[in-house]
């Protein structure tokens, strides 16, 4: 099932992509008892969106729908650093007993389609495609043996980084967090079409030309270890948000540099889930 977030007649609701990409708007249906697609996934039963769909057409275009953030206002964006062992090789890094972790915020965060946006403050404007998976049942101290049942689904996530920002100090933040510069889409496929545990390849094309490859086998702290260590910390919560790290290729690291700038396309591919794109414009 493929779950997004979009505004229709502006106002934000949420609905589901049928194969023929056709949506039905689930707000009007589901609305008074799941006010949003993070209240939806906190209720870890789909079946009233299955209702839905047996009860009603589905008679929006996807194609011609203004998109949002699979979540648009997160209550929380953990992002894994230096989680796949060539990228750690070319940022001259160490693996770490522990993942690397970093915080994103909600106005950092585009939809598909949308736009990335390059600050007149730097031109140094870097992918990393990664896989992002968003949490349905809540917990604390969740361990790594039950942490996929906390897992919602999955969606494509470009950790957009602004480079010159991120390594001004030791601490990343700034250059993780300018405004719309993060992709997040295009939806969401939920943790029944994906089996725990199942290898996803990652794939980053910049202009069509790819950039970055991988596939989860490589991840250096795996996806439940991510849920339990972030979980012992902070209890999770239905619609938080886990980016689990990128591959080596980055912009940063290539020779020459490769910095994205306006006008370019870049697209996150992960397999089983589907196809993020944004085009980048000048702020």
């Amino acid at each position: 099932m493929k779950l997004i977030s979009f505004v229709l007649d502006g106002k934000n609701t949420y609905g589901v992509v049928t194969d023929e990409k056709k949506v039905l708007d689930l707000g009007p249906l589901l609305g008074e008892r799941f006010a949003d697609l993070v209240s939806l996934l906190g209720n870890n039963d789909l079946s009233p969106v299955q209702e839905a769909l047996a009860n009603n057409p589905a008679t929006l275009d996807y194609d011609e729908l203004e998109l949002l953030p699979v979540i648009p206002q997160p209550g929380k964006i953990f992002c894994i650093g230096l989680n796949y062992a060539d990228h750690v090789k070319e940022t001259n890094r160490e693996v770490t007993e522990s993942p690397t972790i970093f915080l994103r915020v909600a106005e950092s965060q585009v939809a598909h389609n949308d736009s990335i946006v390059l600050p007149p403050e730097s031109v140094k404007l870097d992918y990393e495609g990664e896989i992002a998976i968003v949490i349905g049942k809540g917990g604390r101290r969740i361990s790594e043996e039950e942490a996929w049942d906390h897992i919602a689904g999955y969606a494509c996530y470009n950790d957009g980084s602004i480079r010159d920002w991120q390594t001004a100090t030791s601490q990343w933040g700034p250059g993780k967090n300018f405004w719309k510069t993060g992709g997040f889409g295009p939806w969401l496929v939920t943790a029944d079409e994906i089996k725990p545990g199942q290898e996803l390849t990652l794939v980053t094309r910049l202009n069509g030309q790819e950039m970055q490859r991988t596939t989860t086998k490589f991840l250096i702290h795996s996806i439940p270890r991510q849920i339990a260590y972030i979980s012992t910390f902070l209890p999770l919560n239905a619609g938080d948000v886990i980016v689990t790290g990128t591959p080596g290729g980055v912009g940063a690291k290539r020779n020459p540099p490769v910095f994205m700038k306006e006008g370019d396309v870049v697209e996150i591919e992960v397999d089983a889930v589907g196809v993020l794109r944004n085009t980048i414009i000048a702020e």
